[in-house]
């Protein structure tokens, strides 16, 4: 296998801010593509799709064959451990953002409520999906990659004291 280094990185430092919960549900809200993390025989799986932020909660459309929709179907009452992690990241600069919600998926089982997630979500996916699958949050955490702010002249080593 060969690295491709044709493309450097910034020569700038990058640094890391957490971001509150209220802000990173606005910034997870802002995009519509995402991945899902859940377990599959006892290993993590992860899964590109299209979500729906309502009420608070992450909305993904399934189908019936979708080893997600048999887990939260299997599941009992308190639901089936997920984490759903959106971000934008520029490729050439390497700031933006990464948002994580883990927390508890469940069915939507709903009739009116799967036709109004069906108007909501158009999935990108050329497959019927007549599930839903919502997301409640219980612990969602961010971060906005930022361009390290420049340490002080007193601060650095060639700096006069």
């Amino acid at each position: 296998m060969t690295v491709d280094r044709t493309q450097a990185l910034p020569a700038e430092p990058r640094q890391s801010i957490e971001l509150d919960r209220d802000e990173a549900l606005r910034l997870l809200g802002s995009v519509s593509l995402g991945r899902i993390v859940f377990t599959r025989h006892a290993l993590p799986t992860v899964r590109p799709v299209n979500h729906v932020l309502d009420d608070g909660c992450i909305v993904i459309r399934t189908h019936e064959t979708a080893a997600l929709t048999s887990h939260a179907q299997e599941a009992d009452g308190s639901g089936v451990v997920v984490a759903y992690e959106a971000d934008v990241i520029d490729p050439d600069t390497h700031l933006g953002w990464s948002v994580v919600v883990t927390g508890y998926a469940h069915l939507v089982n709903d009739p009116d409520e799967l036709v109004r997630y069906q108007g909501l979500l158009v999935p990108w996916m050329q497959q019927t999906m007549d599930h839903a699958v919502r997301i409640r949050p219980e612990l969602i955490t961010g971060i906005r990659l930022t361009a390290a702010e420049h340490v002080a002249e007193a601060d650095s080593p060639t700096g006069d004291s």
